[in-house]
C-alpha cells in the first residue's frame, strides 16, 4: 500500500515530475504554476496538473484516494465545455525523487493531462493588452446560456442551492475574510457587507426557494472568471471548473452569471460586464435572476476577496502581499458599490424598422448598466422560437398580427417591471410606433414611480431600406423587418403627439456609430433619468418610511 504524501514529500515529487517531463520534451524547460490548491506543469505540449495534499475545509486533497477521484471529477465536469483540452488522468509511478508520468507500477500520485494553449490567449491577459472585443463576450454569453441550457438540474431535497446553502456560503465568506484581516476600515466594510447580506438574504430567501424548485440550480462551472477562459483554436473555450465541492458547482445559474460580470466590472471593463449580462438574458429570458443577481455578485466579490487575502497571509515577498492587499481591497470596494440598490428607470425607444435602434441602444445600456429588452426576441419567445428564427414577418401576419403584437408589447411590460424591481434601467427596444404601445410604457413608469424617456430615432429613407437589405441578406438579427414591413410602418405610424414630446429625446440614425460610445454621450438622457430618479426616489420614501427596503 502506497504511503500518503506530505506536502513536503509532493514539492520533492513535483521537482522530480518537471525534470521527467523535461526529459520527455526534448529538453524544453517546463514552467510551472502554483495556486492554492494544484501545481500545474506546462511541457510546451501537454499541461501536468497536480493536486496538493491539503485539506481546506472547502476542498480536501488531504490523500491519495480523494485525489485520485477529484481528478476523474475534474476530467468529467470540465470536458461537457472543454472537450478538446481535457485528455485524461494520468498515474504517476516511481518514486517521489524518480516520478514517472504513465509509468508501470503502483500509483503514488495522480494528475490531470491536458493540452497545453498559450497563456497568452486567456481572456484576462487579452484585456490586459485591450485584445477583448465585444463579440467575444457575446460569444461567451451564447456558450454559457448554451451550457446552462443542458447541463444537470437540481432537485429539491438533493442538498443543493437551498436558502440555508446560499446563506451559509455567504457567511462564511465575511467570517473567513474578518478572520484574516487587520485593518479597522477593511473590517468596518466587512460589517456593513455582513449586516447587508443578512439583510438582503431575508428578502430574497422565497426566491432563492423558488429558483431551486423552479430547475435555475444546476451543475454548473463554479469558477466563471476571465482567467478560466480561452480563446483555442479561434474559439472561446471555459475550462478549470469545480470539482473539488459540489456546493460550490451546484447553484444558481445567476450566481454562474454575476460571476463573470463581477471579473468584468473588477477588471475595468463595467461596460463589457453590461453586456454580458444583457446578451446572456436575451437568449434565456431568464430576467427574474436580475432580483438576486446582486447579491451573487457581492458573495463572488467577497469570494475572490478571500482568495487574494489567502494570498496574501501566506506571501514571502512584501511586493507580493502589498499587491495581494490592494487585489483584496478592491474586491470590497465593489461589493460595498453593488450592496446599493440602484435606480431604475424606463426607457422605451422609438422609429422606423433600420434607425439604429437596437446597434444604438447598445452603447446606452452599457454606459448605465442597463437591460434591455427587444420585442422582436419576445415576440418570438412568446411563439417558441429562437430569436434568429424566422417568425413570418408579412404584415398582420402570424406572430405580427394584431393581437400577437398586444401581447408582445404586454410582455416586453411585464419584463420591465422585474428589471426596475431589481433597481435597474430597463430599455425597451421596439418600434412604438402605435400610441398605445407608448402609453403602456408610459403608464408603467409612472405606476412604477420611475422616470420615463423615449429615445426617437430618425434615418433617411434610403438608409433605411439599404440597412433592411443588408440585415435580411446576414440573417443574424432577431428583427423579421423588410421592405414591405417598412412602407407599412410609414403609412400606419401615430406620430408623436404634443403632449409626449416633454419625455422625448432625439436619435441621429445617422450619426457615426463610434459617437453612441464617446464620452459625454447619451448625456440627455443619463441628465433626464438622474432627475426623474431624485422624484422617484421622494415619492417612494414619502409613501415608505423605511427607505424602500421591501421593494423588488
Amino acid at each position: 500500500m502506497t504511503a500518503e504524501l506530505t506536502i513536503a514529500d509532493q514539492a520533492r515529487l513535483v521537482a522530480g515530475l518537471r525534470e521527467a517531463l523535461r526529459t520527455e520534451s526534448g529538453g524544453r524547460e517546463v514552467r510551472a504554476i502554483e495556486t492554492h490548491i494544484s501545481t500545474v506543469l506546462l511541457t510546451g505540449r501537454h499541461a501536468y496538473k497536480v493536486k496538493k495534499a491539503v485539506s481546506l475545509g472547502f476542498a480536501d486533497f488531504s490523500t491519495l484516494a480523494l485525489r485520485r477521484r477529484y481528478c476523474d471529477e475534474e476530467l468529467r465536469l470540465n470536458r461537457r465545455l472543454a472537450p478538446s483540452l481535457y485528455l485524461d488522468v494520468v498515474p504517476i509511478a516511481g518514486s517521489v525523487e524518480r516520478p514517472m508520468p504513465g509509468g508501470e507500477g503502483e500509483a503514488i500520485e495522480f494528475a490531470v493531462r491536458m493540452r497545453e494553449f498559450p497563456q497568452e490567449a486567456l481572456l484576462s491577459h487579452e484585456l490586459e493588452r485591450g485584445a477583448l472585443s465585444e463579440g467575444e463576450i457575446d460569444a461567451l454569453a451564447a456558450i454559457v446560456a448554451a451550457f446552462h441550457g443542458r447541463i444537470a438540474v437540481a432537485r429539491p431535497g438533493d442538498g443543493y442551492g437551498t436558502p440555508q446553502d446560499v446563506l451559509d456560503y455567504a457567511r462564511g465568506n465575511v467570517d473567513h475574510l474578518d478572520r484574516l484581516r487587520t485593518d479597522p476600515v477593511e473590517r468596518d466594510a466587512l460589517a456593513e457587507l455582513r449586516d447587508w447580506t443578512e439583510r438582503e438574504f431575508a428578502v430574497r430567501k422565497s426566491l432563492v426557494e423558488a429558483r431551486l424548485r423552479d430547475g435555475f440550480v444546476r451543475e454548473c462551472h463554479g469558477d466563471l472568471h476571465l482567467g478560466n477562459i480561452a480563446r483555442v483554436d479561434g474559439e472561446i473555450v471555459v475550462f478549470d471548473g469545480i470539482d473539488f465541492n459540489a456546493h460550490l458547482r451546484w447553484i444558481d445559474v445567476a450566481s454562474e452569471v454575476a460571476f463573470a460580470a463581477m471579473d468584468l466590472e473588477d477588471r475595468g471593463r463595467a461596460d463589457l460586464a453590461h453586456r454580458f449580462v444583457d446578451a446572456y438574458l436575451s437568449i434565456t429570458g431568464d430576467y427574474a435572476g436580475l432580483a438576486i443577481l446582486d447579491f451573487y455578485v457581492v458573495y463572488r466579490a467577497l469570494v475572490r476577496a478571500k482568495v487574494a487575502a489567502l494570498r496574501a497571509d501566506q506571501a514571502q515577498a512584501p511586493d507580493e502581499r502589498a499587491a495581494c492587499d490592494v487585489e483584496c481591497r478592491g474586491y470590497l470596494a465593489l461589493a460595498r458599490r453593488h450592496a446599493v440598490r440602484g435606480e431604475p428607470g424606463i426607457v422605451a425607444t422609438h422609429g422606423l424598422s433600420g434607425t439604429g435602434k437596437t446597434t444604438r441602444s447598445q452603447a446606452l445600456l452599457e454606459t448605465i448598466g442597463a437591460v434591455r429588452i427587444r420585442t422582436d426576441v419576445e415576440r418570438k419567445r412568446l411563439h417558441g422560437l429562437a430569436a434568429d428564427a424566422r417568425a413570418g414577418g408579412a404584415v398582420g401576419a402570424g406572430a405580427y398580427v394584431g393581437d400577437a403584437t398586444r401581447s408582445t408589447y404586454a410582455r416586453v411590460c411585464d419584463l420591465a417591471r422585474t428589471v426596475v424591481a431589481s433597481g435597474r434601467v430597463a430599455i425597451l427596444d421596439g418600434t412604438f410606433l402605435a400610441r398605445w404601445q407608448r402609453d403602456l410604457a408610459r403608464s408603467l413608469a409612472a405606476e412604477l414611480r420611475v422616470p420615463f424617456v423615449v429615445l426617437s430615432f430618425a434615418a433617411r429613407p434610403g438608409t433605411l431600406r439599404r440597412r433592411i437589405v443588408e440585415r435580411a441578406a446576414a440573417g443574424r438579427d432577431a428583427s423579421d423587418a423588410d421592405l414591405a414591413v417598412i412602407a407599412h410602418q410609414e403609412a400606419t405610424q401615430d406620430p408623436l403627439a404634443s403632449d409626449e414630446m416633454g419625455d422625448v429625446v432625439g436619435c441621429d440614425g445617422e450619426a457615426p456609430l463610434a459617437e453612441a460610445s464617446a464620452p459625454g454621450a447619451w448625456r440627455e438622457v443619463r441628465e433626464r433619468l438622474g432627475a426623474g430618479r431624485t422624484l422617484a426616489a421622494a415619492a417612494r420614501g414619502a409613501g415608505n418610511p423605511t427607505g424602500g427596503a421591501g421593494e423588488g
